[in-house]
């Protein structure tokens, strides 16, 4: 039986799920540092990050942590009797190693916290381990805050 918003917070310390594999490539990471003005060449200059310490560009910390959502979303674990979800902040964010150019990462999401805020909300911690094909160590780990309001 899918969670109600009642039900939610009984999934406090359990996986809500893991998102499918994202590639994040050049065209990403070039459009990311258009929109934001952060055209360091670590991100852009391929030739430059070629002889940089990671031996290719690599993908904003800042782009990993706004892909959230989208891995979040797939997961669809909002209860259907919310209606609204809203950004409400952040706890912890660690970048524990860098995204090179083409790889691909994928969200392992658990639910750290569920906080009655008054009638008809919630407040959710989840832990969001960003996974790095290939390696043992995540790309980033954070902690992010959502409000929930019920229908």
């Amino acid at each position: 039986m899918a969670p109600t918003f009642e039900t939610f917070p009984s999934l406090v310390g359990k996986d809500l799920g893991v998102s499918s594999w994202l590639t994040v490539g050049r065209e990403t990471i070039q459009a990311f540092a258009d929109c934001t003005g952060d055209h360091q060449w670590i991100h852009i200059d391929e030739a430059r990050a070629k002889e940089g310490p990671f031996g290719t560009t690599i993908a904003h910390g800042y782009l990993t942590l706004s892909l959230l959502p989208r891995s979040q979303r797939e997961l669809a674990f909002i209860p259907a009797d919310v209606s609204s979800t809203i950004n409400y902040g952040l706890d912890k964010v660690r970048f524990l190693q860098p995204v090179p150019s083409g790889a691909r990462i994928r969200n392992h999401v658990r639910l750290l916290a569920a906080t009655p805020k008054g009638e008809g909300r919630l407040l959710i911690k989840i832990l969001n381990t960003v996974e790095l094909e290939g390696s043992n160590t995540p790309a980033m780990v954070a902690e992010t805050l959502t409000l929930l309001i019920r229908s």
